[in-house]
């Protein structure tokens, strides 16, 4: 492919005229060939005061710089035009959108981060062995929820995340919900009408590689599920935990399912100072043994806890889940109540953001609540679909 050369007529100057016809390298070529849901990044090397992309004849972007990013095969025209008073350039060139060479997976292909918060599911859900370092259980990370392996990770208390994504772009399809994510919440027998259990909601967000450097360094956004306008949402929330003293006094409580009440010490933004306890049935550390620091900080969205006693005196708690918009929040069989629009992202102000699409997904734990003997609430994944991308052998309808 050859690139498009523009001429320009040079103007009379005061001190004279010249023949020469000065040749301007745009930087884009005539016709690019790329496969559907891969970004082709358009930097034109000219500049002006205005910019107006358009593809197909419809204005897409007044930006200098483009992504373009295409969900369906076809020939695509695309068309660059520079306003300005004195070198006006108007260019035209052609984008053929051409079916991948390997069939994309609908599931997830790589795992960019695993922090998870302290848990009694730490150093589980993967296994901590000896030697091994954050790549290795990075690693781990990767094997238990890529594909369809549907092994269950644990993110911990408050804020402990995971950042994933797929092997192509997942496309924000105006009007449906792009992704899914699994979990392992259930809803009790007692009360089936309140869709209450062991709902443990993680807030979800997405980035657009907008750098196309194909590592989660771009801004993030969050998904606002039903309770981000809440009153009782906490915007802006921070946590810190504490690596255990060892030299500390190890007390039980009264009713024995607790072995260390004042084990691990955590202290937050609204100036609390608190303990997430051990309990008898989990006896592992709970502080992630990979992670050198003495403590570990996360900051984010806090929903409101949704955990009650019912029993009123700590043997039976039920865990509501949120009507919609959060992970491991209601059981997996409720495929929309698990599934998730890239349209409900917005900025750090509130404000919805329009995105073509999600390249990196984070899922954190979005509530900080300890339940009795049931422990820190934490949620939990083992698989993610982009709902995009046809299943083996089953057509998306």
């Amino acid at each position: 492919m050859k690139n498009a050369v523009l001429s320009i007529i040079a103007a009379a100057l005061l001190c004279g005229c010249s023949d020469e016809i000065p040749m301007v390298n745009l930087g884009i070529d005539d016709v690019y060939y790329i496969a559907r849901m891969q970004k082709l990044d358009l930097r034109p090397a000219l500049t002006g005061e205005r910019y107006e992309w358009y593809v197909d004849g419809v204005c897409v972007s007044h930006s200098k710089d483009f992504i373009f990013i295409a969900a369906e095969e076809g020939d695509y025209q695309l068309d660059l035009k520079i306003i300005d008073p004195d070198t006006p350039y108007d260019f035209t060139f052609g984008v053929h959108v051409l079916h991948e060479e390997i069939e994309y997976s609908p599931y997830i292909s790589r795992v960019y981060e695993y922090r998870p918060a302290p848990g009694q599911f730490i150093n589980e859900m993967p296994r901590f062995e000896e030697g091994d370092t954050y790549e290795s259980i990075l690693q781990k990370a990767e094997e238990s929820i890529s594909g369809t392996n549907d092994i269950m990770i644990s993110l911990g208390g408050y804020g402990g995340y995971v950042t994933f994504g797929f092997d192509h772009t997942v496309i924000n399809v105006p009007g449906e919900k792009d992704f899914r994510i699994w979990g392992n919440c259930f809803y009790e027998l007692l009360q089936p009408d309140k869709k209450g259990g062991s709902s443990e909601p993680g807030i979800v967000m997405v980035s657009y590689d907008t750098n196309c450097n194909g590592i989660p360094d771009d801004e993030w956004y969050e998904l606002a599920g039903s309770e981000y306008y809440s009153n009782e949402t906490r915007h802006g929330y921070s946590i810190t935990y504490h690596r255990p003293d060892p030299d500390r006094e190890i007390v039980a409580d009264e009713d024995n399912s607790l072995d260390d009440i004042y084990y691990i010490k955590w202290t937050d933004n609204n100036g609390t100072c608190a303990y997430m306890p051990k309990n008898i049935f989990h006896n592992q550390d709970y502080f992630p043994r990979w992670v050198n620091d003495d403590e570990l900080n996360f900051q984010g969205t806090l929903l409101a806890p949704n955990g009650h006693d019912i029993s009123g005196y700590g043997a039976y708690y039920i865990l509501y889940s949120y009507p919609w918009g959060y992970a491991d929040n209601h059981p997996n069989e409720y495929s929309d109540l698990n599934s998730f629009d890239i349209s409900w992202a917005v900025d750090s102000d509130g404000k919805p953001v329009e995105l073509p699409g999600a390249d990196f997904i984070r899922v954190y734990t979005g509530v900080n609540q300890y339940c009795g003997w049931l422990g820190e609430t934490s949620t939990e994944l083992s698989r993610a679909q982009d709902l995009h991308i046809e299943l083996p052998g089953i057509p998306n309808p």
